[in-house]
C-alpha cells in the first residue's frame, strides 16, 4: 500500500495542533476553576446585627489542585476554608470555630472557555471542634462548647461568559447547585430543625482593567433555600429557610488582588455552625482576596 507523504505529513501536524488546542482549552478551564472559588476575608466587628457581638471575623479558604493538568478535561481540588468570629467579651473568646474542610472534582463540558459550563461535585466536613452536648438539659442549643458537625454533598453546575465589549472587558458567572447532606453523619441535635438540602444560586459580575485584565470589581448575590422538612415551619417560610448574601469587592489600583469588602445578607439559619437557629439581617465590611484575574503588562 502506498503512502503519500505529504498527506501524511498534514495529518500529523493537524492532530498536534489539535492537541495543544485542546490543552490550552484545559490549561484556560483550570484557572476559571481558580476564579470562581470564593474569596477569603478579614471583617471587623463580623456581623453587624447578629445577635452576639464579636470584635473581629476571618475567612480563610484556598484550593490545593492534587490534579490540575492541560492534558485531561478534569481537575482535582482540596478546599480548606476556616471561619472565625472572636466574641466582644473579657477574654475575647472563639469558642466554636467553624471548620470546613473537603475536595471537589471539576469537569468542563464545553470547549468555549468565553462561554463555560462545567460540572462540580463535592464533599464537605463542617465541623466546629466541640465535643460538649449539643443540647442544654432544658433543650435548649448548647452555643457555648456544644458539638455541632455534619457531611455533605454539593452538585453544581456553573456557566458565565467572558465578554469584551468595547473598551469593557468583564464576565457574568452563574452557579446552580445542590447541597445534600443525609447520606453522611450529622449531630443528631439537628434532626428537624437544621436546612439538610440546599438548593443553591450565586451570580457574579466581575470587571477588569483592559490594560492588564486586572480584576477590580466583583459583585456577588450568593442565595440558598432549605428545601426539606423542618419542624413548625412551612415550605415557604423565607424567614427560616433563606440565606441571602450581596456582596461588593473593589480592589484600588496598587491593591493588586486584594479588595475593599461591603456585604448585606439575611441568615435564616446562621451557617456559622451551633448557632444555625439564629436568624437575623447584617451588614459587614473589612477587605478580600482570592484567585482574580491579573496579566503583568509589558
Amino acid at each position: 500500500m502506498r503512502i503519500h507523504l505529504p498527506l501524511l505529513f498534514f495529518v500529523l501536524i493537524s492532530l498536534q495542533g489539535f492537541g495543544q488546542t485542546q490543552d490550552s482549552i484545559n490549561e484556560n478551564y483550570i484557572h476559571q476553576y481558580k476564579e470562581n472559588a470564593d474569596f477569603s476575608y478579614t471583617s471587623p466587628f463580623s456581623e453587624i446585627g447578629a445577635p452576639s457581638k464579636y470584635i473581629i471575623s476571618g475567612r480563610v479558604t484556598t484550593q490545593y489542585m492534587l490534579l490540575a493538568t492541560d492534558k485531561l478535561p478534569i481537575a482535582v481540588a482540596i478546599i480548606p476554608d476556616f471561619t472565625v468570629r472572636v466574641r466582644n467579651e473579657q477574654s475575647a473568646g472563639v469558642r466554636t470555630p467553624s471548620f470546613k474542610l473537603g475536595g471537589s472534582i471539576f469537569f468542563h463540558l464545553n470547549n468555549d472557555i468565553n462561554h463555560y459550563k462545567y460540572a462540580e461535585l463535592g464533599f464537605t466536613h463542617h465541623s466546629n471542634g466541640q465535643d460538649g452536648d449539643a443540647l442544654n438539659p432544658d433543650g435548649s442549643i448548647n452555643t457555648y462548647s456544644g458539638n455541632f458537625s455534619t457531611n455533605y454533598l454539593t452538585l453544581s453546575y456553573r456557566f458565565g461568559d467572558n465578554l469584551m465589549i468595547g473598551q469593557d472587558n468583564y464576565s457574568l458567572n452563574h452557579r446552580i447547585g445542590l447541597e445534600w447532606h443525609k447520606w453522611f453523619s450529622y449531630e443528631t441535635a439537628l434532626e428537624g430543625d437544621y436546612g439538610f438540602t440546599r438548593l443553591l444560586y450565586n451570580f457574579s459580575y466581575r470587571k477588569y482593567q483592559s490594560k492588564n485584565e486586572k480584576e477590580f470589581l466583583r459583585l456577588n448575590a450568593d442565595v440558598s433555600y432549605a428545601v426539606n422538612p423542618i419542624k413548625n415551619t412551612p415550605f415557604l417560610n423565607l424567614k427560616k429557610r433563606l440565606n441571602i448574601e450581596l456582596t461588593s469587592n473593589y480592589s484600588l489600583s496598587f491593591m493588586r488582588n486584594t479588595f475593599l469588602m461591603a456585604t448585606i445578607g439575611y441568615y435564616g439559619e446562621d451557617p456559622y455552625n451551633i448557632y444555625f437557629k439564629d436568624q437575623y439581617s447584617f451588614i459587614r465590611f473589612g477587605i478580600s482576596t482570592g484567585f482574580s484575574r491579573y496579566k503583568r503588562s509589558l
